[in-house]
């Protein structure tokens, strides 16, 4: 199952796992494993991945990141398959990404020996990429009929979806808030109606998904294995440009 209807489905540059991923969930259906269970391996993966940069076992570091970005997506894909959408498992998601981007930047920042300021700014700037990047792809799985479970404007907690507790919900949207809300707020002051506007183009989209976390986590994994590090955080910081390039091509053609 699609998040997005056929006509309006674009290559995503940083999905580049969905297939083994689908592969997992289609192993996974008919066991008692839940996507919770798939998010709770991502994360270890991610920590594992940390604990590779810190120690200088860049390919292994490589190699966890890369499957730490698979089971990201085969956390969704069990979801759906097994027809079990959950909040508390999209806030699950979300917060985990951002603290492991945190660390990982952190352990970026130990094994470089980087000023701090470019640290945050670089930080800083993956992320509002993430979000524009998100923010553009769930106006359009809500607008033609795909996957909702992600809202266009998290401005209020949601109620429970069937199997899940509210309370579970409260705490994951409270904490998605907290790390979220910022750079919610700034993607949305700088384009406010996208929503009103006509529907992205394929190619746009395909570009924007370079602003995605497996992407995000493809380049940091290659720039270890080449011995790039130090260029790791000026990447990331002069990338983040291209969030005011996208979304003035939006605005003036769509």
């Amino acid at each position: 199952m699609s998040k997005l209807p056929k006509e309006y489905t674009f290559i995503d540059l940083s999905d580049y796992g969905r297939p083994i991923a689908k592969r997992i969930a289609n192993a996974l259906k008919n066991t008692s494993y839940t996507p919770i269970h798939v998010t709770i391996g991502f994360i270890i993966s991610g920590l594992l991945a940390i604990f590779c940069i810190l120690t200088g076992y860049y390919f292994l570091a490589a190699f966890f990141l890369i499957f730490k970005s698979i089971l990201d997506a085969a956390d969704g894909e069990l979801a759906r398959v097994k027809k079990t959408p959950s909040y508390t498992g999209r806030y699950l998601d979300s917060v985990a990404d951002i603290i492991l981007n945190a660390l990982i930047f952190i352990a970026i920042w130990h094994i470089t020996q980087a000023n701090i300021c470019l640290t945050i700014l670089a930080f800083l700037g993956l992320q509002l990429q993430g979000t524009l990047y998100n923010y553009y792809y769930v106006i359009l799985r809500n607008k033609f009929d795909g996957d909702t479970t992600s809202r266009i404007f998290e401005d209020k907690t949601p109620v429970a979806l069937k199997g899940e507790k509210q309370k579970h919900v409260n705490l994951l949207f409270n904490l998605y808030k907290v790390l979220y809300g910022g750079f919610d707020k700034v993607i949305y002051n700088i384009d406010r109606n996208a929503n009103e506007g006509k529907a992205f183009p394929n190619w746009l989209m395909t570009s924007i998904s370079t602003f995605g976390l497996g992407f995000q986590l493809l380049i940091i994994a290659v720039m270890l294995v080449l011995g790039l590090k130090v260029f790791i955080f000026p990447f990331f910081l002069g990338y983040t440009i291209m969030v005011f390039v996208f979304v003035g091509i939006r605005k003036s053609f769509y």
